[in-house]
């Protein structure tokens, strides 16, 4: 079920972008030839009016084929008024930045939802979920709290991080016992007791674990503040991409970090089989992410789009197609490059250490 979950999910996602670049062609008068979910060759056809709908084999994204993208293509006569290339610059504009902007929409939906729906969650020391054959299983209990390691009191944070500097001998292999056992003190019954467990070195997320989870509490938001956190959440994740984007010039670990198309499907996957509101979080997060990307200024993103189309608002004049065409050229490499690295980071954590959903 997780697979069908992700996958709708991020047929959505992909549905709902191009659905903006549709809506807004037709807003503004454009005619659009065909609106495609996925990349052919096509499965599925239907035209309705004046475009064609249809489904296509490659799940990798979508378009929207509107008349007159390139300036080349040959227009019926009678019908150059609704061509792309003949519309004004703020209209083209318009049309090509509604994909990204409904991305940003859907992601402000989901994580709007999810914070008047489930509130904020505050983590507390009381112990939840045990792993089956972990450490924790066989000494603690559900409902238990945690009120210090090795004499170390804090948040769940603190307590989680005084678990983890328990280490095993040499370089640690997936499993291995830490030398030294963690001493908790916790509360159980109404009474304070002393145990005694060693760690495990977990490779996923590279440090020892008990193999429990700190349970958390919810508190309500309103719609109001609930407007607030989901755009601060949003300029958080914003930065972050940016950062991490821009960084994949000079820094060969953040190369390292990229995740693609199978990666970020899988992530979601996963965090379907954890929990829905996570799932639900991931896509946001998908969906303001690629956002971002496509406002990158190279073609074939829509950020090379909207970049041309104001060159030629600063010029007065369009710029020569054969310019573009070479400019094309850098932005696909680029694009292939990025998806490239992306692939291949996401085939060797999954055959390796995973994507650490927990």
């Amino acid at each position: 079920m997780s697979y069908l979950l992700a996958f709708l999910g991020f047929s959505a996602l992909i549905w709902l972008h191009e659905l903006g670049h549709y809506w807004a062609a037709r807003r503004v008068g454009m005619k659009v030839e065909r609106f495609s979910l996925f990349f052919p060759p096509h499965i599925w056809k239907r035209k309705r009016g004046e475009t064609e709908y249809a489904i296509g084999l490659i799940p990798l994204g979508g378009y929207v084929k509107i008349m007159g993208m390139s300036p080349r293509e040959e227009i019926p006569p009678g019908e150059e008024a609704r061509s792309y290339s003949n519309m004004p610059v703020g209209k083209r504009i318009f049309v090509i930045a509604a994909g990204p902007a409904m991305n940003v929409l859907v992601a402000f939906v989901i994580l709007f939802g999810l914070y008047v729906v489930l509130g904020t969650s505050t983590s507390t020391t009381r112990v939840d979920r045990l792993e089956p054959g972990s450490a924790a299983a066989s000494v603690l209990r559900p409902g238990d709290r945690l009120v210090a390691v090795d004499g170390v009191r804090g948040d769940a944070r603190a307590l989680g991080q005084q678990i983890a500097t328990h280490r095993c001998a040499g370089t640690p292999s997936d499993g291995c016992l830490a030398t030294r056992p963690v001493k908790l003190t916790v509360i159980r019954n109404g009474s304070e007791q002393v145990i005694v467990a060693r760690p495990r070195y977990d490779a996923e997320v590279k440090r020892t674990r008990l193999g429990f989870s700190f349970a958390s509490e919810n508190n309500p938001v309103g719609p109001v503040d609930a407007v607030g956190k989901s755009g601060a959440a949003m300029w958080r994740v914003s930065t972050a991409t940016a950062d991490a984007l821009t960084s994949l010039v000079y820094d060969p670990k953040a190369r390292e970090e990229i995740s693609g198309v199978v990666g970020s499907y899988e992530v979601t996957r996963q965090s379907f089989e954890f929990d829905w509101a996570q799932a639900l979080n991931v896509l946001a997060i998908i969906s303001l992410s690629l956002a971002l990307v496509n406002l990158f200024p190279f073609l074939p993103l829509d950020g090379g789009h909207i970049f041309w189309a104001l060159v030629e608002k600063v010029r007065g004049r369009p710029v020569a197609y054969s310019v573009m065409e070479r400019a094309s050229v850098v932005g696909f490499v680029l694009v292939l490059m990025l998806f490239a690295v992306g692939l291949s980071n996401d085939i060797g954590r999954l055959q390796g250490e995973g994507f650490g959903i927990r």
